[in-house]
């Protein structure tokens, strides 16, 4: 493949990406039509998944707790390496029972993703996120967070 043709592909994926997010923060199940039918799935707490239903699974039971999500997708630092996409980034959100995150005390809102193409498909995401969004965790808080005074 050409230098060129490379670029392009990266663009592509990129742009991809991106509506993935979108998709994502709107609760669109047309999120899925941007995966292969086999793709492999990480998040914490929930393991790993393969296959689209494993994908609608997922996104259930994390909107299960969700009322909002949404993405600082302007301010995505996306990387490319191959047919890998590294994405870091911040989220923010309302749970189901109306709490607010991140508390920028202990949650922060961070994250970083690696997602895996197979030609325009997504074949693989790694979702790698402190999944306690609102820091209720208060045992695991107590034993880990530095508190900077």
């Amino acid at each position: 493949m050409s230098s060129t043709a490379t670029a392009e592909l990266d663009e592509q994926r990129i742009s991809i990406v991106r509506r993935a997010f979108e998709l994502i923060d709107a609760g669109d199940p047309a999120l899925l039509d941007l995966y292969t039918d086999d793709v492999e799935l990480y998040f914490p707490k929930f393991g790993f998944g393969r296959g689209k239903e494993d994908m609608a699974e997922f996104a259930q039971r994390l909107w299960a707790d969700l009322s909002a999500l949404e993405h600082d997708i302007d301010g995505l630092d996306i990387m490319v390496a191959g047919d890998r996409i590294i994405v870091e980034g911040r989220e923010w959100g309302v749970t189901a029972d109306g709490r607010r995150w991140p508390d920028q005390r202990v949650s922060t809102g961070r994250f970083c993703n690696v997602f895996t193409f197979r030609g325009t498909l997504i074949s693989s995401v790694r979702i790698y996120v402190d999944p306690d969004f609102t820091s209720s965790h208060e045992q695991k808080v107590r034993q880990l967070h530095r508190d900077p005074k």
